[in-house]
Order: C-alpha cells, then sequence, then structure tokens
C-alpha cells in the first residue's frame, strides 16, 4: 500500500485547494464607528469552566475545581467589573459548561452581555467528521437558545479549530458570524473556495489571548512565564495601534485564567486606559457582526 505524498510533492492544485478552502475575503469595517468613535472595542470571554478536563477525559477533583473556580469566583467578579463601566461583552460558552452552571448564564443575560457558542464540551473538531460536529454544535445551539431564551448569532470554534467542514457546518446552522480565524486585525467576509459566503469573521489572535500567557500544564513543558504587567503592556500597545487605525481592538479571555486577583488588575487597569480616550465604541461580537453585515449589503 503506497503512503500519501509528502507535501512538498503535492501537485499545484492540491496546495493551491488547502489554501482556498477558507480564506479572508472583503474589508468589512465600517468607515465610521456609531456616535463618531474612532475605535471599536470587542471584549469577550470564553467560559470553558470544567469543560477542558472533560474533553480530554480528566476527572480528578484538582483539574476539575481549577475549571469550578472560573464560573465559582471569576466570573461574577468579570461581571461585577464589567458592570460597573457600563461595558457590554460576549461570553462563548460550551453547552456542557452551561448545563453545570445555567445561573451563570442567567447573570449574563441579565447583566446584557452576549452569549454565543463555543461547542459542546470544548471538543476537538479536527478529530469529528461532519456529522458527529454538526451535531454537537447543533446542541450546543439549542442549549444556549433554551437557556437564555435567545438564539445565539455567533459562533467561537473549541481552541479556534476548523475541520474540513467547520465552515459548511457554520453556514447550515445559520450563523451570522464566527470568531475563530486571524486572516485580519479588522472584521472581513469568510471566502469559502473561492466564493463569497456572506459570513462575517471578526478575527482573533493568540496576542489577544490571556491563555498563552498564563496556562500551566502541570505534567508538560508549559509553564506560566509571563508577569501580568507584560501582558498588560501588550494589550494596552494593541488596542494604541487599533485607535490610532481606527479599526477594533477585540480581545479573548478566559474566567478561570484572567478572574485571578492578580490578573483581574491588569484588565481592571486596561479598561482603565481605555476609557481614558472618550472616542471608543464598546461593542458586543453580535454588534460588529451586524455593522460589518451591513457593510456587506452597501456594495461599497
Amino acid at each position: 500500500m503506497s503512503e500519501s505524498p509528502a507535501p512538498w510533492q503535492w501537485p499545484e492544485e492540491v496546495w493551491r485547494g488547502h489554501v482556498n478552502a477558507v480564506r479572508a475575503g472583503r474589508p468589512l469595517a465600517p468607515a465610521a464607528w456609531p456616535g463618531g468613535a474612532r475605535v471599536a472595542v470587542a471584549l469577550s470571554f470564553d467560559s470553558d469552566h470544567e469543560t477542558i478536563p472533560l474533553r480530554d477525559g480528566e476527572t480528578s477533583p484538582g483539574r476539575l475545581a481549577q475549571g469550578e473556580y472560573g464560573s465559582r469566583v471569576a466570573a461574577p467578579r468579570i461581571l461585577d467589573l464589567l458592570a460597573r463601566h457600563e461595558i457590554p461583552a460576549t461570553f462563548f460558552v460550551p453547552a456542557v459548561s452551561a448545563l453545570l452552571h445555567p445561573e451563570e448564564i442567567k447573570s449574563y443575560v441579565d447583566g446584557g452581555h452576549e452569549l454565543a457558542v463555543h461547542g459542546w464540551i470544548h471538543e476537538r473538531n479536527t478529530l469529528l467528521g461532519k456529522d458527529d460536529e454538526t451535531d454537537l454544535i447543533a446542541r450546543a445551539l439549542d442549549v444556549l437558545t433554551d437557556l437564555s431564551g435567545t438564539r445565539p448569532v455567533g459562533i467561537r470554534t473549541p481552541s479556534w479549530d476548523f475541520s474540513d467542514s467547520t465552515l459548511d457546518t457554520i453556514r447550515e446552522l445559520g450563523f451570522r458570524y464566527d470568531s475563530s480565524l486571524m486572516a485580519d486585525d479588522e472584521p472581513y467576509e469568510i471566502i469559502a473556495r473561492g466564493e463569497p459566503t456572506g459570513l462575517v469573521e471578526i478575527p482573533v489572535d493568540w496576542i489577544r489571548d490571556d491563555a498563552p500567557y498564563f496556562t500551566m500544564d502541570r505534567y508538560g513543558g508549559v509553564r506560566p512565564y509571563t508577569r501580568p504587567r507584560d501582558v498588560l503592556e501588550i494589550w494596552i500597545d494593541e488596542f494604541d495601534a487599533a485607535y490610532r487605525a481606527g479599526g477594533v481592538f477585540q480581545l479573548t479571555m478566559h474566567p478561570h485564567v484572567i478572574g485571578h486577583r492578580s490578573r483581574l488588575v491588569i484588565l481592571r487597569e486596561l479598561i482603565d486606559h481605555i476609557r481614558g480616550h472618550h472616542d471608543v465604541f464598546f461593542a458586543t461580537h453580535a454588534e460588529l457582526g451586524e455593522l460589518a453585515s451591513s457593510e456587506l449589503g452597501s456594495g461599497r
């Protein structure tokens, strides 16, 4: 039985096919932000809680307690901080997290925040077939709809991964935006195999994610090595550059990561820095997606 050719042996149609399967299309940042703002700020939180160890079959009380901290301690702290500054945010929640902590979902809704899909149990979708991936995302959509009373319009795939069928699944289930890809700093339309999809991408990046800086793997080589105040400096530089460009500053955080005392203080100081600018539009990802969709319809 012959082995598959190595990538350096692929003919041009093969490597071009992989590259063109999911691509960035036209930019969708509006010419002006609401209220004459110069920059849009979109804060998001992935409320993974216990789902990551559960996904990996790790059921020790120690690992699960680390996730429980995200819901029990960190989420209320974050909601209090957002409320005091009157900032809306988007919470991407795996369905299993929502089922474990239904009152937390209610607190997001009561606080005026957006609830969006983040898989079923933070599954590794690149290991799934299309039917299984579609089933899990559809079930997650149903759970969040039932618990919140509103059907989510956005999705962030677990670990920001896309399988060969993820884009088709997202489109089939009627999502208006995705927030998992990294082809720009600003919102853009996703292109599938050379064809416009009408689906808005609100891009992310590991630079603007708390987990790479602070995550610890007890039995592996991953150890937190970045001082929280160094991360604050990076995020302030990211915001300042977005402000100068008149674009979007998007940030991804996790309650069980950012919600610890010495880390939450940098989020507070970041918000103080942003609030020092009078022309800032704080938006949920759904609001950004709606503005971007309007750009699609404008034909500009």
